[in-house]
C-alpha cells in the first residue's frame, strides 16, 4: 500500500509561502522513502542475517521508524498552523492549570522545550502515569515516548524556520503558540478524556 502525501495550505500569518512550500518538499520525501522502505521490505533478502551491529535488515528497520515518524510528526505539526490567536477551551484549559499550573507555565516549559530541542517539542498525554507532559525529540525518533498520544507538535528543526526567522529560534516558537489551532488541540483532548 502506497503512502500518499496529504495536501496542507498554508493557513499561517506567521510563515512565509516560500518557508511552507520549502517544509512541505521535504515532507513529501519523507513519504516517498516511507514508500521506499516499505517495499523494500516486502523483498529484502537475508533476514537470516540480521544483526545488531550491522545488516541490510537492520538499516530498513532504522530506516523506516525514521521516516515514519518523520511523515507522521510533519502532518501533525502542519494540522495546527493558525493564523490567528484561539483560545483554549475548557478542557485544554484545565489540563494545563492541572498538570502545569496554568497556561502560562505550560507555555514557559514548552518554550524551554523547544528551545531545548534538535528536532520537535511535543505536548503529549502519557498513558502509563495518566499525565500531559511537555517533551522534546532530538530526531523524528529519539525521543518519542511509548503510548504517548499527541496534542501540540511544533517542528523546530531549522528548516522549519530559518528562511523567514534566521537564527531566532525563539521568535518562530513565539510566533508558532500564539498561531496555535487551539480549537484541534480540544479535540485531541476530549478524545483522550473519551467524550
Amino acid at each position: 500500500m502506497e503512502e500518499i502525501a496529504r495536501n496542507f495550505t498554508n493557513t499561517s500569518d506567521f510563515l512565509s509561502q516560500r518557508q511552507f512550500d520549502e517544509h512541505i518538499k521535504l515532507y513529501k520525501g519523507y513519504v516517498g522513502k516511507v514508500n521506499e522502505i516499505t517495499n523494500s521490505l516486502i523483498s529484502v533478502e537475508g533476514r537470516d542475517k540480521a544483526n545488531a551491529t550491522y545488516s541490510q535488515y537492520r538499516g530498513l528497520k532504522k530506516g523506516e521508524s525514521y521516516a515514519l515518524d518523520g511523515m507522521i510528526l510533519h502532518e501533525l505539526y502542519f494540522q495546527l498552523l493558525g493564523s490567528k490567536e484561539i483560545e483554549q477551551g475548557p478542557l485544554t484549559a484545565e489540563i494545563l492549570n492541572d498538570h502545569f499550573g496554568g497556561y502560562d507555565n505550560w507555555k514557559a516549559d514548552f518554550i524551554a522545550c523547544g528551545l531545548s530541542a534538535r528536532g520537535w517539542a511535543a505536548l503529549i498525554y502519557e498513558q502509563r502515569t495518566a499525565s500531559y507532559r511537555n517533551i522534546l525529540l532530538d530526531s523524528h525518533d529519539d525521543g518519542l515516548i511509548c503510548g504517548g498520544f499527541p496534542l501540540v507538535i511544533m517542528d523546530v528543526y531549522e528548516h522549519a524556520y530559518f528562511i523567514d526567522y534566521g537564527t531566532d529560534k525563539g521568535r518562530y516558537i513565539n510566533m508558532f503558540i500564539n498561531s496555535l489551532r487551539w480549537d484541534l488541540v480540544e479535540k485531541k483532548v476530549a478524545a483522550v478524556n473519551g467524550l
